[in-house]
């Protein structure tokens, strides 16, 4: 397949802010990629080589060396192309001018393929140590001699890992389930596949050799990730128990990082929220699981906690960010140690879970753990009274914990993974009429500095997403909160997400103009004073009000978390929620 084929769907994505056409041309693409060729098509469209959860090396060549390798492939020096680079902001666009200008001809072009391109991609980011950046230098630079003006825009994008086509896996998944499946509608069970396995490419590939009915030999694996099960969130105790039949399991929220531990033998793996691994940086949470984990083979979810070394006392979140480094682990450790909460158990010893209730589940994790001063099971509680849950949630927070989340204990309480249920619901803060609890938003856009914030952004455009259009809507603007440290960082931060129109997937009115747009990547935790009704924000439109949405007043940077996902971010229903909560606490 010829990488040409592969750049002319990017260059038309590209250009289109819809996504009924955006999907209609990954359909296209799909159907003209080989079988045996899908998975990589669609990783390199997501602007990666593996799934995530791998932990395989990344792209990631820096700006300086893709100037050398532009420069040795078409003869221009890095001065020209760095000024270039300054007139057009893209070194894609840069690479492209040069291309069509290139001073050197090739006497035997060899038209890229994608196997080729992918392959060597894959050399570039696997190599390391003494002359490394020799080898990735000459590897590029012999793809530019060979790529058309249109492959080298594309090619730079990506190994810079700025290709940026705002590509939603749930449009893929959309793109899938109509080529391969013939229509939308099979995309429950496409996307039931890949909640289990998180892997596009892989479920892709099975779909392009054997349809629908391979799908069926799918299923949970050790090492293998599951994308997580969300919950949703009210303020009352009465309405959450009301909710959930009555009666449900309150279990203490922790102030940590949310992980999925998978064991086999001795051999642990631990994944992030956002399906990372993240095991390095928790050699001691693997020693507890290799001790107090006693199946052969198990995939448990929980939450690391930092742990006061004086005092035994829970820390805060962005303690625990510490830990979040490469080096010195050994040392961080003794200074920082954790305890693992484990909540739930999704699959033990050749056994998915998934369909169990609740209490099942509660019971074999009982059965499989082995406590110890490090290893512990979530607190948790049956109750069916409201008095009894605002106590129970004030003992939770009292002792270090965000609150409660309560889970249904019906008998259709089952582990829906990579779905936001009504089957768990967090119960955070009691919202009176000021905003008590924070929430996660998106960047969707900025503004330009002025003053003493020129040269950098004066406030960004926040946004919470909408999970069933698949969709950002905008709900405020933060300029507050950050330390000139974070301010000066943001155009740096921000780089690599920024495009230049509205992202398909943002909902803003006219009336909303940043000076910069971005695609829906980071989260930022955000305290505000209220919600109030907004003419101007699109989050919540039309539901408190018809001419009104709603918005965030007095927002105030908390921190980044980078941990969660855009699309774990709040959700448009839970700002619904909060403020229906904040009229009910009033009145």
């Amino acid at each position: 397949m010829l990488y040409a084929v592969l750049c002319d769907f990017y260059e038309k994505i590209e250009r289109t802010t819809s996504r009924t056409l955006m999907t209609e041309y990954l359909v296209e693409l799909f159907k003209s990629t080989p079988p045996n060729l899908i998975d990589k098509v669609i990783y390199l469209t997501q602007g990666k080589l593996h799934p995530d959860y791998l932990g395989l090396p990344e792209l990631g060549v820096a700006e300086k060396l893709a100037i050398k390798a532009i420069s040795r492939a078409y003869g221009f020096s890095e001065g020209e192309i760095d000024a270039k680079l300054k007139e057009l902001g893209d070194l894609g666009l840069a690479a492209e001018f040069y291309c069509s200008r290139k001073r050197q001809v090739s006497l035997f072009p060899h038209p890229l393929t994608v196997e080729r391109v992918y392959k060597d991609l894959d050399r570039i980011a696997r190599a390391s140590g003494e002359g490394s950046q020799q080898l990735k230098l000459s590897i590029l630079a012999g793809l530019l001699v060979d790529a058309t003006p249109k492959e080298a825009r594309y090619l730079i994008r990506t190994v810079l890992g700025a290709l940026r086509l705002g590509i939603a896996d749930m449009t893929i998944l959309d793109a899938l389930a109509i080529t391969y499946a013939k229509s939308k509608e099979a995309r429950s069970k496409v996307e039931y596949a890949y909640n289990i396995t998180s892997d596009l490419g892989y479920i892709a590939r099975i779909l392009a050799t054997e349809g629908l009915e391979g799908l069926k030999k799918v299923k949970v694996e050790v090492g293998r990730p599951i994308r997580v099960m969300l919950a949703e969130r009210l303020s009352s105790p009465t309405e959450i128990l009301n909710k959930i039949g009555g009666k449900g399991a309150a279990e203490y929220k922790y102030d940590g990082e949310r992980v999925q531990a998978h064991k086999r033998g001795d051999e642990i793996v631990l994944f992030s929220r956002r399906l990372e691994n993240i095991t390095a940086q928790y050699p001691d949470v693997c020693q507890y699981l290799r001790e107090g984990l006693l199946a052969e083979e198990a995939i448990v979810e929980g939450e690391v906690v930092a742990v006061n070394v004086d005092t035994g006392e829970m820390l805060p979140f962005q303690e625990l960010m510490h830990r979040r480094r490469k080096y010195d682990i050994e040392k961080v450790m003794k200074e920082l140690p954790v305890t693992l909460f484990l909540f739930d158990i999704l699959y033990v010893n050749g056994e998915s879970l998934l369909m169990k209730p609740y209490l099942e589940r509660r019971n074999m994790l009982k059965k499989y753990v082995r406590e110890s001063e490090h290893l512990k099971i979530a607190e948790a509680k049956i109750i069916d009274d409201p008095k009894e849950l605002e106590k129970f949630f004030e003992e939770a927070v009292e002792k270090g914990c965000e609150g409660l989340v309560v889970k249904s204990i019906a008998p259709n309480s089952i582990y829906r993974a990579g779905a936001r249920e009504w089957l768990w619901i967090k119960y955070k803060r009691d919202y009176k009429s000021e905003m008590v609890d924070t929430v996660d938003l998106v960047v969707v856009g900025a503004y330009a500095g002025k003053g003493r914030r020129a040269g950098t952004y004066g406030a960004l455009l926040m946004a919470a997403y909408d999970d069933k259009e698949d969709v950002f809507k905008t709900v405020c603007k933060v300029g507050t909160g950050f330390t000139d440290a974070e301010l000066a960082s943001l155009p740096d931060k921000l780089a690599p997400y920024k495009i230049d129109h509205k992202h398909p997937r943002v909902v803003a009115m006219k009336e909303i103009a940043p000076d910069y747009w971005f695609t829906p990547a980071l989260v930022a935790e955000i305290l505000g004073a209220e919600i109030t009704l907004s003419p101007v924000h699109t989050c919540g439109w039309g539901e408190i009000k018809p001419d009104a949405g709603l918005a965030i007043r007095f927002p105030r940077f908390i921190r980044w978390r980078d941990d969660k996902s855009p699309e774990q971010a709040t959700t448009e229903k839970e700002l619904i929620e909060m403020y229906r909560s904040q009229l009910k606490k009033i009145s």
